[in-house]
């Protein structure tokens, strides 16, 4: 049996909680930092918001004081990445050394570039990081529907922990010491969801769809190489697998802003309509960093033109169509 706190009461932080407590073997606590969110989802029996008619056991703990880290054996990151380092601040206090901190966010820090990882490991001081990465829908990871994720740490005994705690007979857990390849596979995937949204929203059919997840992942290979990532990560289930999931899925938040987007709706407006949108945040940070280590990616420069310097949505098809002929492999 593991204590295991959890940061952040959303929707994949909570679907977490759901699936640890149905294992039967843990001793579960969800912290959030408003104690009105915890207040409704307790009034409900479930987050009406975010996992509307999956029950939430009273044998999960749920607080606003972070001090119930203390003492735990294993401390979840659930938290949308721009908040990722105030709240590893906040957290840092009460870690100790025999804790196992599990971050589940897929993003870039804006302005930093760094992974999400990075930036905890720079305010909490700890050898046992893992990235818990995949394709994992909070709606389906809390209905115990199958799902397959990995475990990426270069501290394998930390990883291994994570593995035979959480893994179960709806929650396959793969290992991977490639941390920066799977955290990249997990945040640029977003990007790619995006346009595959716009996409739908114009109207657009399948082959469209195909040839951008299909460009994407060897956009996402390419920057990931050039970071110092396994190429072959990305062919796995924090790569493809991921992508084919948030592409795909009308689960997925990035989908359904790219949506509106194509369908006339501003980018500002799509993020505020659908919220947390991890591919919007992590656009401009992924097309910053490919300009730092030299990467052309020409897919994410497009999308960046069209959330943050009013480009068309059209015209960025036009332009990648139109890029010079090439081999595949280029």
């Amino acid at each position: 049996m593991a204590n295991i706190v959890i940061l952040g009461s959303g929707g994949f932080g909570l679907s977490l909680a759901i699936m640890a407590e149905h294992c039967g073997k843990h001793n579960v606590t969800v912290w959030s930092k408003f104690q009105s969110e915890i207040d409704e989802i307790r009034s409900h029996g479930e987050h009406i918001h975010k996992l509307p008619g999956v029950p939430v056991s009273e044998s999960i703990a749920m607080t606003s004081d972070i001090s119930c880290i203390k003492g735990c054996d294993m401390l979840i990151f659930g938290i949308p990445s721009s908040f990722v380092r105030d709240v590893a601040k906040e957290a840092a206090p009460y870690v100790d050394d025999h804790m196992v901190v599990v971050n589940t966010g897929k993003g870039l820090e804006e302005g930093s570039l760094k992974t999400l990882s990075e930036v905890i490991c720079e305010e909490i001081k700890t050898d046992k990081l893992v990235v818990l990465s995949g394709p994992s829908h909070a709606e389906e990871v809390a209905r115990c529907i199958p799902t397959t994720i990995v475990a990426a740490s270069e501290n394998h005994e930390a990883s291994e922990y994570v593995q035979n705690q959480l893994a179960n007979s709806f929650m396959r857990i793969y290992l991977n010491n490639d941390v920066k390849g799977c955290e990249l596979g997990g945040a640029l995937k977003n990007i790619i969801a995006l346009c595959v949204g716009i996409c739908d929203g114009l109207g657009y059919g399948d082959n469209t769809k195909a040839a951008l997840m299909t460009r994407g992942i060897h956009e996402i290979a390419r920057l990931g190489k050039a970071a110092g990532a396994n190429v072959s990560t990305f062919s796995g289930l924090t790569g493809i697998g991921d992508l084919i999931v948030t592409c795909t899925s009308m689960h997925s938040r990035n989908r359904r802003a790219g949506i509106l987007i194509g369908q006339g709706v501003s980018p500002e407006e799509a993020v505020e309509r659908v919220g947390t949108v991890e591919g919007y945040f992590c656009c401009k940070a992924a097309y910053d960093l490919s300009k730092r280590l030299g990467i052309e990616m020409p897919i994410t420069e497009q999308l960046n033109e069209v959330l943050f310097n009013g480009g068309d949505v059209r015209a960025a098809l036009t332009n990648l169509m139109n890029r010079p002929l090439n081999y595949e492999e280029g």
